[in-house]
């Protein structure tokens, strides 16, 4: 039996079957509807949580989001939003690596050189005399401490002036790793900060704007954790 041969120009026909294979590409890239979004293995008490994901070990930048909890729920606040994280990447942390602590951290409270950004968590106005102390040997490792340059009870070349640390530090986010109890040479001075688009000696940063958002997102009465890990590698808590 000869077939029939359609009469549409050959143009036309081309132009119809190629808007249909765009059409099916679209629909096998997207999530079908109604579908769940990929939810945190966390499964702490946090009713807040911001997940900061590295494609592996030794990469500079992560991928952060911030989640809200409903009931057993998580679902996207804000993000994905590109973050500078370690200059060594994610894992085990210490005074002498550049790494971004791999685990699950309470974020508790905020400071900077500017003024409050709009964040409801605990703020302070950082000076000169304003410090985050890195000496291992100091009692007063890895806590704030306000003393006048020249005065201060530790050795201030370990120790960090937040005072002068330029715009990385117009409004920050402590990350409590290594606070409660604090080990001494396991690292001190972990902040959600500021970046300018390098790698960090340890810290996790974003663009102002984008730090902006997230700290005037964070809640304290919802117990906030950031969750710092490599991708496929499980929250443990």
């Amino acid at each position: 039996m000869r077939q029939t041969v359609s009469t549409m120009p050959i143009t036309r026909r081309l132009v119809a079957a190629l808007t249909a294979a765009l059409m099916l590409a679209a629909a096998g890239c997207a999530r079908p509807h109604g579908e769940p979004e990929e939810q945190p293995s966390y499964s702490g008490p946090a009713e807040q949580l911001i997940t900061v994901t590295a494609d592996s070990p030794t990469a500079t930048t992560a991928t952060l989001t911030a989640w809200n909890r409903t009931d057993s729920h998580w679902s996207r606040a804000i993000g994905p939003l590109r973050a500078d994280i370690g200059a060594e990447g994610v894992g085990p942390a210490s005074e002498s690596a550049t790494r971004s602590p791999a685990g699950i951290w309470s974020l508790t409270e905020a400071f900077g050189i500017a003024a409050n950004n709009g964040t409801r968590l605990p703020y302070r106005r950082v000076t000169e005399s304003d410090w985050w102390v890195s000496d291992a040997k100091s009692q007063y490792y890895n806590t704030f401490h306000t003393c006048a340059p020249g005065t201060c009870p530790f050795d201030e070349s370990a120790g960090e002036d937040l005072g002068l640390a330029g715009p990385a530090y117009d409004h920050a986010v402590v990350i409590d790793y290594n606070r409660s109890p604090v080990v001494p040479g396991a690292g001190s001075a972990y902040f959600l900060h500021v970046g300018d688009g390098h790698p960090t000696a340890g810290c996790v940063a974003l663009p102002s704007s984008d730090l902006d958002a997230v700290m005037r997102w964070l809640d304290p009465t919802r117990g906030p954790v950031i969750d710092i890990s490599v991708r496929n590698t499980p929250a443990t808590s």
